[in-house]
């Protein structure tokens, strides 16, 4: 079952999504790029990290779905009761909410046409938590303002994140290596995102962080507290 919630989208850039030129040019070899060409991968890494702390995810949520291949592949690994995307950019919401994304009824399916700064302000009629957020190569895109104004509400309505962003280094190495400039990416340093992310989250692995809100050192599943930073 899926519901399709579309807004106004007349902003193009950052938090406000893009345009079809924007998906057009940047996505143009999408096979070649991590999160797309590796989905299946990253949705088996997480089930198999999840699995082996005996956590349990029966709702994910998308910040950001894009093209929805990771998204799938997410749904497809975990069939969650409940799943919930947002995707500010109205082209690409168009053509990836025609997409079967859930791979079975019973999932409740929710797509939102909103940009993450306002999904974050937004006051829901009833507050809803997910065990599991999807977070991939957007943070590039907002001001550090947007991303001090986002990290809150993340912490509090998602226990644990899958999240990665390219840093400074990252985007010049496209540049060098894949003869790619992302024309709209900010550049800041790992440094500068451990300092923003770090009052709201854990990193207690490779790409997944844990709310500070719901859990700490003696509440934690992931109970290796070397790894806990």
């Amino acid at each position: 079952m899926k519901k399709v919630t579309k807004v106004a989208d007349d902003k193009k850039l950052g938090a406000g999504g893009f345009s079809k030129e924007y998906w057009d040019i940047n996505y143009a070899d999408p096979e070649e790029m991590d999160n797309i060409v590796n989905a299946k991968e990253h949705a088996d890494y997480m089930k198999a990290i999840f699995a082996l702390e005996y956590v349990d995810v029966s709702s994910v949520i998308d910040l950001g779905f894009g093209m929805g291949i990771l998204f799938k592949e997410v749904l497809k690994t975990f069939n969650p009761y409940m799943a919930h995307g947002i995707e500010p950019s109205k082209h690409i919401f168009d053509v990836t909410s025609k997409k079967k994304l859930a791979p079975v009824e019973s999932t409740k399916l929710v797509l939102e046409n909103i940009d993450l700064v306002s999904w974050a302000k937004k006051t829901p009629k009833k507050e809803k938590t997910f065990d599991l957020g999807l977070c991939t190569s957007v943070f590039q895109y907002l001001s550090d303002e947007e991303i001090s104004l986002v990290l809150p509400a993340m912490a509090k309505r998602i226990r644990y994140l899958y999240f990665s962003v390219p840093t400074n280094l990252e985007l010049k190495r496209q540049v060098s290596d894949l003869e790619f400039k992302d024309e709209y990416a900010i550049h800041r340093t790992r440094e500068k995102y451990l300092k923003l992310i770090s009052p709201h989250f854990t990193f207690i692995s490779s790409r997944l962080l844990e709310s500070k809100v719901h859990f700490d050192d003696e509440s934690t599943n992931f109970t290796d507290l070397l790894f806990r930073f």
